[in-house]
């Protein structure tokens, strides 16, 4: 088991360059491999979630090079030129991954079988399973909800217009892929907005995508462009770096390029709500995706009750978010945020039984948490081998009174590889120990 062991105190300076946007590098892939012609992708982000997409479609016959330094280049096959791949897809840890494959797959002239990791298997998979079988894929998984999935191939699929109950980018994904093999216009509504990716892209890529308020609109192509991709960086590993110099006396960071799409700026609304120094500056545009330099201060942080609507914006930046609620002054609450509760760990839990081993007080409740602003003391915290979970306790230390021992860190890689090394140019006080 890998740990890290953060001493306490210190602060964050400098420019640094986060790694490249995940749930865009996956997606690059995913289009690449089914386009016709040669993608060329720079920015990859090389962690271990986004590396078994790639070999995922290698399985299925798509030619990758090795991505170096971000950059790769895919050999698209056409929408129909996977072929059937010789085993089981083992996708890792990777949540977006098996959600968007079973939307992919689901139109194939072949069947599959898709596999993960213990943690991959425990997560619920029928929210994106109910929604294919409407439109006629042939699914059986575990308990009718969790990895192993199994596909039958050869089934047609009809379009639909699917009422998201919740909110979720994976399932929207998902069909949206699955709309690209069926036969008429996929609609699909969501009650908040969530992010964007699938879409932009599916636009770079030439498929006709509408939206119209709460609604995308697909109307299915005949085939996929290749073209060239420039993957921004990624504000959700920009996130612990971000509430690392908000909480931490004398800190002042820059952080490069980060991707600020409109879906996934939550993170620096609530932080700017709780009084966060936060600047945005050198805004352009990297393909269809909006990006800029973002500069952090220190400043005193204040509770707030989260808006409801932001809660979709920011919902892979809670752990991080919850250890700036910890150093604020007063009461952070946040509700309506049950999508928390089936990402790599249970979130609200995880995050709250770490909170309390490290002297703060927290309150659960069935949807959300009620944090109090504390002097956060130090302690032994498990990860559960959440990788968002490490890093955002590995902050905790610049506010800590004591040493804060954050075990089974491994699946950092899955998301930020060389996460500590970078951290600890900041100014963290980390230590990896295996």
């Amino acid at each position: 088991m890998q740990n890290y062991v953060v001493n306490p105190g210190g602060y964050l300076r400098g420019e640094f360059t986060m790694p490249g946007d995940k749930s865009i590098s996956h997606r690059s892939i995913i289009f690449g491999a089914i386009a016709e012609g040669i993608t060329h992708v720079s920015g990859f982000l090389q962690g271990a979630d986004c590396l078994a997409t790639m070999q995922a479609f290698r399985t299925m016959g798509v030619k990758i090079t090795d991505p170096v330094n971000g950059n790769l280049t895919i050999n698209g096959v056409g929408l129909n030129g996977l072929r059937a791949p010789d085993s089981i897809i083992d996708l890792g840890n990777s949540g977006t991954s098996i959600r968007l494959l079973m939307g992919l797959l689901a139109g194939q002239n072949f069947s599959s079988v898709l596999t993960g990791d213990a943690s991959l298997c425990k997560r619920p998979m029928a929210r994106m399973a109910k929604p294919l079988r409407e439109m006629g894929a042939e699914i059986s998984m575990r308990d009718d909800n969790f990895p192993p999935v199994n596909i039958i191939g050869h089934k047609k699929l009809r379009a639909i217009n699917y009422v998201m109950p919740v909110a979720s980018a994976q399932v929207k994904s998902g069909l949206l892929l699955a709309g690209l093999y069926a036969n008429g216009i996929t609609m699909i509504s969501e009650p908040a907005p969530t992010r964007d990716h699938t879409e932009r892209l599916l636009g770079t890529f030439g498929c006709q995508v509408e939206r119209k308020a709460n609604q995308i609109i697909l109307t299915k192509p005949s085939h996929l462009k290749a073209t060239n991709l420039s993957v921004p960086a990624d504000i959700s590993s920009a996130a612990f770096f971000m509430v690392g110099a908000a909480i931490a006396p004398g800190s002042e960071v820059i952080l490069k390029n980060i991707g600020i799409n409109p879906t996934r700026t939550g993170i620096i609304n609530i932080l700017q709500l709780m009084g966060a120094d936060i600047q945005l500056f050198n805004q352009c545009k990297l393909g269809e995706e909006p990006v800029a330099d973002i500069k952090i201060k220190y400043s005193k942080l204040k509770g707030i009750h989260i808006p409801k609507e932001l809660v979709p914006l920011a919902i892979d930046e809670f752990p991080a978010i919850f250890i700036a609620a910890a150093c604020a002054k007063g009461t952070t609450v946040l509700t309506g945020a049950e999508e928390l509760r089936i990402k790599e760990s249970d979130r609200i839990q995880v995050m709250a039984d770490g909170l309390t081993a490290v002297g703060i007080t927290v309150q659960v409740t069935s949807d959300g948490i009620i944090i109090s602003g504390e002097k956060i003391r130090g302690g032994i915290v498990n990860s559960h081998g959440d990788h968002r979970i490490a890093m955002s306790f590995a902050m905790a230390g610049l506010a800590a009174s004591e040493e804060i021992i954050i075990q089974d860190c491994k699946n950092v890689d899955t998301s930020f590889p060389g996460f500590a090394e970078l951290a600890q140019q900041a100014g963290l006080d980390i230590i990896t120990e295996n």
